[in-house]
């Protein structure tokens, strides 16, 4: 981890990675996406409402996932210090709030024909919710950290607590009797018909191609606007 806490070496890598990522994203998204909408059957229960799913679930993955990262990158920054970790926190957040909330607008419209409700409380709508209103805590503390100057741990301790959230959101379904279906893919295997689930892996994967794309631009971005202000310091005590 410590080889990449020198932004030089770091841009040396995101650059080329940044372009590889949002051409693979978009490649594999809009190939998962015509599979799901044209290609793919109907459910048999469901109808045409199923196609929801290869847009719900990676983005209910991703915005969980982006959690994990600024979880990931809290530790970094107040156990090793690592230099990019508050920046990749800050990077993170955006995405991560962006995918959240696509995953709950899509579960509302995939719920209304299916429940007969856009809303209901329950616990995994209700944790989901939570993780956005997280992210835009995040956001903003992070963000007026930033401006009071660099050194501040506030906002990585948002990041470690509010990841209490992600096991509540995992395990909802198991924990309440909700409208909410429990898991449907699994590591063990899929209740979903082979013939529906071929385009999920490629959204999937093209979704976090996309996220991590998006996430490495904003690094890339606040590393250039440090280095602006930097020679601007430097040019105004000269």
């Amino acid at each position: 981890m410590h080889r990449f806490a020198n932004p030089a070496r770091f841009l040396r890598i995101a650059r080329p990675a940044t372009t590889w990522l949002l051409w693979l994203g978009v490649a594999l998204t809009g190939a998962g996406v015509l599979g799901g909408l044209f290609v793919t059957p109907p459910d048999y229960l469901q109808g045409e409402t199923v196609r929801i799913l290869y847009i719900h679930v990676p983005s209910a993955w991703l915005g969980m996932g982006g959690w994990t990262g600024i979880a990931v990158a809290s530790i970094s920054q107040i156990v090793w210090r690592h230099p990019l970790a508050a920046i990749a926190g800050r990077a993170i957040a955006p995405a991560g709030a962006v995918f959240a909330a696509v995953c709950l607008a899509t579960g509302s419209i995939w719920g209304r024909p299916t429940w007969g409700t856009w809303w209901e409380w329950d616990g995994r709508l209700t944790s989901m919710l939570v993780l956005l209103f997280l992210y835009f805590g995040y956001i903003a503390l992070a963000s007026a950290e930033k401006e009071r100057g660099p050194g501040g741990r506030l906002a990585a301790i948002f990041g470690l607590v509010g990841a209490v959230n992600l096991p509540i959101i995992h395990f909802s379904v198991q924990w309440w009797r909700t409208l909410h279906q429990g898991e449907s893919i699994e590591l063990t295997g899929s209740s979903v018909a082979p013939s529906l689930l071929w385009p999920l892996p490629l959204t999937l994967v093209g979704f976090s191609a996309l996220f991590g794309a998006a996430v490495l631009m904003r690094m890339r971005a606040e590393l250039a606007e440090a280095k602006v202000e930097a020679r601007l310091r430097r040019a105004a005590t000269e």
